[in-house]
């Protein structure tokens, strides 16, 4: 009884999350943008969250030109699908409304290819497939031991070997990922206009000028300071900056 109680609860509950998307969607198509954006963190606020909920709030924002709200929710949608083609583009075209400009660091073949890898997946989604390539790994090896044909015997023993190789690396990745996120933490600057100093005193000598929209990597805080790094690798330090974490929910 209690189990039918909490699937009614749960299917009822699913029900109001679309419905409320659907509401979204349409006020978005009406350009009722601000209503859509309404509806959209009525389900971030009920704990829900995906890439096409973070995607639709980035391209609300983006009609109301807010570049930094814009930004930080395609940065998220991004987390969550990095390979999708629409979440890129529309991306680019939010970066294109922010004032600074910032020229990435140029990468390596290898680098280009170990973060193509590593963002396959979110680390949700590595962990799944690190718990599906373990059931195989003893489903076939249980195969290959219960098998007495020679030849059918090599088949399941190389399979098994596949998969055992396959579980490795997905184990790395899912490790290397995790460390990442653990890490490091980037975030959205939300000042409209703050100066960069070389060390956490205003007496410093002041760096670089950065604006709202900005993707920085915080690296160190003491007391009202924050050290930062841009793209292409400046870094320094800012006062009471109004940086929201890509890490926060919403």
């Amino acid at each position: 009884m209690l189990f039918f109680l909490l699937l009614f609860v749960f299917l009822g509950f699913g029900q109001d999350i679309n419905q409320t998307f659907e509401n979204g969607n349409t006020a978005y198509n009406a350009g009722q943008f601000e209503k859509a954006t309404m509806f959209y963190k009525e389900i971030l606020e009920s704990g829900e969250h995906s890439a096409a909920l973070y995607f639709n709030i980035a391209n609300c924002y983006y009609r109301l030109n807010n570049v930094a709200e814009s930004i930080f929710f395609f940065e998220k949608a991004k987390q969550l699908n990095p390979l999708d083609e629409d979440i890129k583009i529309n991306s680019t075209f939010a970066q294109n409304m922010a004032i600074d400009a910032v020229e990435l660091l140029p990468k390596s073949q290898i680098t280009i290819f170990q973060e193509s890898l590593v963002g396959l997946f979110d680390q949700e989604g590595w962990s799944i497939l690190v718990v599906i390539s373990t059931w195989l790994l003893v489903i076939f090896f249980g195969l290959y031991l219960k098998n007495k044909t020679p030849s059918i015997k090599r088949i399941f023993f190389v399979i098994s070997i596949l998969i055992g190789l396959f579980l490795l690396s997905s184990v790395s990745i899912s490790i290397v990922k995790s460390s990442d996120e653990v890490t490091t933490t980037h975030g959205i600057l939300f000042d409209e206009k703050i100066e960069v100093w070389a060390e956490p005193n205003s007496r410093a000598e002041g760096l670089f000028i950065l604006h709202e929209g900005t993707k920085v990597q915080m690296l160190d805080a003491l007391q009202e300071w924050q050290k930062i790094r841009i793209a292409n690798g400046s870094e320094g330090w800012i006062k009471d900056g109004k940086v929201r974490s890509l890490k926060s929910f919403k």
